[in-house]
């Protein structure tokens, strides 16, 4: 009762429409919960074991990159892009042939292998963007074509085993800066910084806001948001820590998350997308060059598909005829589920992470059920078709 009073003093503060406002994320956020609560329960503590935990991470990392471009384009008035399974088999394939065959280093393996990303990009933007081919015939032709080039490269086989510093982004952990017997201090310490610049970013945030009249909540609500996080982050870094610390892959997905939140949220090339999204003709008519915008999303996507490709045959230690195989249709469940709008406009980079994450909790929880593969891809069809039927819904209300 007296926290209620306190809130309806506050002069910015308006709980009601705050959470409205901010239903979507939060509710995406409140399911990610409850899956964790519930499979942490049914599989007995398994689930969040240090060691299942990283491979969490591990099996995730590819899917969650892609949901990254994946989401781009469906900002673009709800494009998808069907070929970046395919694109991501096709590149692994290449940078297996240069280093196994060609004798490359690895690094310059990695450079061309993105680059041919770059240029897969600028080819399926160039298509939609300029020539208004529809997004879904020209990635679809992209998925084929680059299915059947994978084949002929690698000649229906797999190539492996791939260098040990091929696989280290994929596979790899930071280097501790410590021997410490039984826990790793760089992820600890890693926890503690990651803490303290949220709590900064937060503090400057509402500065921010303050200052120019925007809603704020009260200040017990702010610290308690504050706290509940910081504790997250330090739980699931000490996690990491007694196991072998920090994957490397955490890294790079992480930095991935904050460039393009920042470009989405803070840069004009970010605003531009969303101008689009939510309405092409009067973006346009304001002066957006929406022909370019589209073409560099789909160049962002081939690039980011490349490096999910080098990824995945990381963590394979080879190049196989099928890898990549549905990476799509995760990419694009997990923005959906995270919020992202069908129609285009609405989504944020986070959202796509909690819905990779979510999936990639729901796929990791039933497989140490013993649910069999085919259970699974119906589960996820019923939780990608509530995370849809929510939008739809919410729209249809919005507009009543």
């Amino acid at each position: 009762m007296k926290t209620n009073t306190a809130l309806k003093e506050h002069p910015f503060f308006n709980p009601e429409r705050m959470f409205k406002g901010n239903l979507r994320q939060y509710m995406m956020i409140i399911a990610l919960i409850v899956v964790i609560i519930f499979f942490e329960i049914v599989t007995q503590g398994i689930l969040l074991k240090p060691l299942n935990v990283s491979n969490l991470i591990s099996q995730n990392s590819y899917i969650l990159i892609l949901a990254i471009g994946m989401l781009l384009c469906i900002l673009c008035c709800g494009f998808i892009d069907l070929s970046v399974g395919s694109v991501a088999a096709f590149v692994g394939a290449v940078s297996a042939v240069l280093i196994l065959k060609m004798g490359l280093p690895v690094g310059l393996a990695i450079f061309l292998s993105l680059f041919i990303g770059f240029l897969i990009g600028c080819l399926q933007g160039f298509f939609i963007a300029y020539v208004g081919v529809p997004a879904f015939i020209a990635t679809l032709a992209g998925m084929l074509a680059f299915r059947g080039l994978t084949m002929v490269i690698l000649q229906g086989t797999s190539l492996a085993p791939m260098p040990e510093s091929y696989n280290f982004l994929a596979a790899g952990f930071v280097p501790d800066i410590a021997a410490l017997p039984g826990i790793n201090l760089l992820a600890v310490l890693i926890g503690v910084v990651a803490s303290a610049l949220f709590i900064i970013s937060q503090m400057i945030e509402r500065s921010n806001k303050k200052k120019y009249q925007f809603e704020v909540p009260p200040l017990g609500a702010f610290i308690a948001k504050i706290v509940v996080i910081v504790c997250v982050i330090n739980a699931f870094t000490y996690t990491l820590a007694v196991y072998k610390g920090i994957p490397a892959v955490l890294i790079l997905v992480t930095a991935l998350v904050l460039i393009y939140s920042f470009i989405t949220n803070r840069t004009i090339v970010g605003r531009h997308i969303y101008a689009y999204g939510g309405n092409p003709k009067a973006a346009a008519l304001s002066g957006v060059k929406t022909r370019k915008i589209l073409f560099w999303v789909y160049v962002n996507m081939g690039v980011l598909a490349a490096l999910a490709g080098i990824i995945f045959t990381g963590r394979l230690n080879s190049a196989t005829p099928k890898a990549g195989t549905n990476f799509e249709l995760d990419a694009i469940a997990a923005c959906f589920i995270g919020g992202a709008s069908t129609s285009g406009g609405v989504g944020t980079i986070v959202g796509a992470i909690v819905g990779g994450m979510l999936m990639g909790v729901l796929n990791n929880g039933m497989s140490i059920l013993g649910v069999s593969i085919d259970w699974q891809q119906a589960i996820k069809g019923f939780v990608l078709l509530a995370a849809v039927a929510f939008d739809v819904l919410s729209k249809a209300k919005a507009k009543a």
